[in-house]
């Protein structure tokens, strides 16, 4: 059996960077900073939301969310809500939190809603053994309404684009349009990736598409899970992006 071969990278922080360094992806990464307090400072006077996550975590565990409100802070992990009075006690309970783990601050972005819950989408890209990098599928990740993260090990349900855009308004040229934008997306990240480091296979982004509709890369996942997909009433895609990974040794 073809032992699995791709690459993976753990910090956030660096991957933000390497899409920071190319001028049509810099457009779509929300402002990130690494957590300290005077970007903490500067990030909650730019935004009324910003999210604090590790930098090297996965399946959307340990993120909070931080809102500005007129007297104060108010800070949410899961669905536990808590306020705090002034910086200095905010900055004091994230450091307390962290304990010494690196973190990032992420710009808000307001996810668009699908049927009153909020979606974002995982764009996956695989690259062929010729070296092309292919959009191989999408599907949502719809949240729980209240929760922080839309993950599916945060509880949240995976579905198909097509749906989850017509639940949240789009009509059909405009799900075509949108569709058509995240795979250029996504196959442009593949290569921005390669001139950083070799033996990418796949990666899968996580995208929010704010009010308006326009993208936002959330985080690129160098190992994204495809196991969800198998719980689907179609396998197709599941299948679909299957037979892609085996030709670097993925066989689940």
């Amino acid at each position: 059996m073809k032992r699995y071969r791709s690459s993976t990278f753990g910090s956030k922080w660096i991957k933000t960077k390497w899409l920071l360094q190319q001028r049509d992806l810099r457009r779509h990464v929300p402002r990130t900073a690494l957590f300290n307090k005077e970007n903490l400072i500067s990030m909650l006077s730019a935004y009324s939301i910003i999210y604090f996550k590790p930098t090297g975590g996965t399946g959307g565990a340990d993120i909070i969310r931080i809102k500005r409100k007129n007297h104060g802070y108010r800070i949410q992990l899961g669905t536990r809500k808590n306020a705090c009075s002034s910086m200095d006690h905010l900055y004091k309970k994230l450091s307390r939190f962290a304990r010494g783990r690196s973190f990032l601050l992420q710009q808000g972005i307001r996810l668009a809603k699908t049927n009153g819950r909020p979606f974002d989408i995982r764009v996956m890209v695989q690259k062929t053994n010729k070296g092309r990098w292919v959009s191989t599928g999408m599907f949502t990740k719809i949240g729980i309404p209240g929760k922080v993260a839309t993950n599916y090990a945060q509880g949240g349900k995976v579905d198909y684009l097509s749906p989850t855009l017509s639940g949240a308004g789009y009509k059909k040229a405009l799900i075509q349009r949108t569709e058509s934008q995240l795979k250029q997306l996504g196959v442009s990240v593949g290569y921005n990736f390669d001139q950083h480091k070799k033996g990418f296979r796949e990666l899968g982004l996580d995208v929010a598409l704010d009010e308006k509709g326009k993208p936002w890369i959330l985080e690129v996942n160098t190992s994204p899970q495809i196991y969800p997909l198998k719980n689907m009433r179609d396998k197709s895609l599941y299948r679909h992006i299957l037979s892609y990974a085996k030709q670097y040794g993925r066989t689940k």
